[in-house]
């Protein structure tokens, strides 16, 4: 019963957040567990079915281009400063998508400027990622009303529907399976940092024609850092459950650095060499930036892309802080949290986001990369 309780505790949740749709929750999908998918074989990753989140396919309904308007507009009202959103630059607008509307609708699909994205967050693993659609041939995703190791699956609206769960970015069953969605650079941070950012930004309107309540947050108790999971995987104890980690996939297994390190109120800048490198770029250094404020961290490659010519030593640079600004070592400008140079000879020039790294709860980060490595100011924590 014990090990039966935290899979409850998430349908209950996820119950609680859909119950107006009025959805069969035992509802199949074309491709659940021992129905076929697409090209009749059956749904396994890595031996595990996806299991039944609580609601049926489309019951939590993804959003198509939302409307947006200016943050300071009354249908962006329904946000409070300390809100968290996820944020990205599209089609030349910086846009915020609250976790206040994430946590009702999952997935966001975008088809401005000829670029297909999903905008994807799974409120029971706490991750969000945004992906090129173009590699499934851009058609729209959906929430197949499925989890794998508690995250979000997704479905792609074809008629050989395939699967797809969020954190592994890539469809695992169905006619598309082994088939990867690029990964868009993401921010996660406060509302108030956001705008701090890009004082011009759009951000989702609360007219999405839905009713739903997204001042309310029916995963808060969910949500409490110390708060089990909803699965009957072993948890790491290395860190409470619900933490924020920045994970990065490595070659060896992951890496992730815990928001509970950092200093709450100002910003930091960590130089690390990842033991096994970034995926795909073995051995590469890279740089976190972690600005207490906005309650956010991001990694990068510490070689920017120059506005200007850096000079020698501009190849690859340090970073340094100097009266909570974050400084690099080639030209002394000015650095935000989010990669940009925003003051100084180099303003205008940027840092490449480490590939597939993301935010997500530590729970969620440990079940996919089990063999994680875990940072620590005093060294690295040994894995239970």
């Amino acid at each position: 019963m014990q090990r039966f309780l935290p899979w409850l505790l998430g349908s209950l949740v996820l119950f609680q957040a859909c119950s107006e749709l009025g959805t069969d929750p035992t509802g199949p999908i074309s491709g659940v567990g021992n129905v076929p998918v697409g090209d009749g074989g059956l749904c396994l990753i890595e031996g595990e079915p996806p299991r039944s989140g609580g609601v049926a396919k489309d019951g939590i309904p993804a959003l198509s281009d939302p409307g947006m308007v200016g943050s300071s507009h009354p249908l962006a009202s329904y946000l409070r400063e300390t809100d968290r959103v996820l944020g990205l630059r599209y089609d030349g607008d910086w846009m915020a998508f609250p976790l206040n509307v994430l946590r009702w609708h999952e997935i966001v699909n975008l088809s401005r400027g000829g670029v297909p994205l999903a905008l994807t967050y799974c409120p029971l693993t706490g991750s969000g990622i945004a992906f090129d659609r173009r590699p499934a041939g851009g058609v729209e995703f959906g929430v197949s009303g499925l989890l794998w190791r508690s995250n979000l699956v997704m479905y792609d609206r074809t008629t050989q529907e395939s699967l797809w769960p969020q954190m592994r970015g890539r469809a695992e069953c169905g006619i598309s399976a082994g088939v990867v969605l690029p990964q868009l650079p993401l921010s996660d941070m406060t509302w108030r940092a956001w705008k701090a950012l890009h004082p011009g930004t759009l951000v989702v309107s609360q007219a999405t024609g839905w009713d739903r309540d997204y001042k309310a947050n029916p995963y808060e108790d969910y949500e409490r850092i110390d708060a089990p999971p909803p699965s009957d995987l072993k948890p790491d104890p290395r860190r409470e459950p619900k933490e924020r980690v920045l994970g990065i996939p490595t070659n060896q297994g992951g890496f992730a650095i815990p928001f509970g390190i950092f200093p709450a109120g100002s910003k930091t800048v960590l130089h690390l060499s990842i033991p096994g490198g970034p995926v795909a770029v073995d051995g590469t250094p890279v740089v976190i930036f972690w600005d207490g404020a906005g309650q956010t961290a991001e990694a990068f490659y510490p070689t920017p892309e120059w506005s200007v010519d850096p000079g020698a030593g501009g190849s690859e640079v340090t970073f340094r802080l100097e009266n909570n600004r974050i400084i690099d070592s080639a030209t002394g400008s000015s650095w935000e949290v989010d990669g940009r140079a925003v003051d100084g000879p180099a303003a205008g020039s940027r840092l490449r986001e480490v590939q597939r790294s993301m935010v997500s709860f530590w729970f969620a980060w440990a079940a996919f990369y089990p063999t994680t490595e875990l940072y620590s100011p005093s060294g690295q924590v040994p894995r239970p």
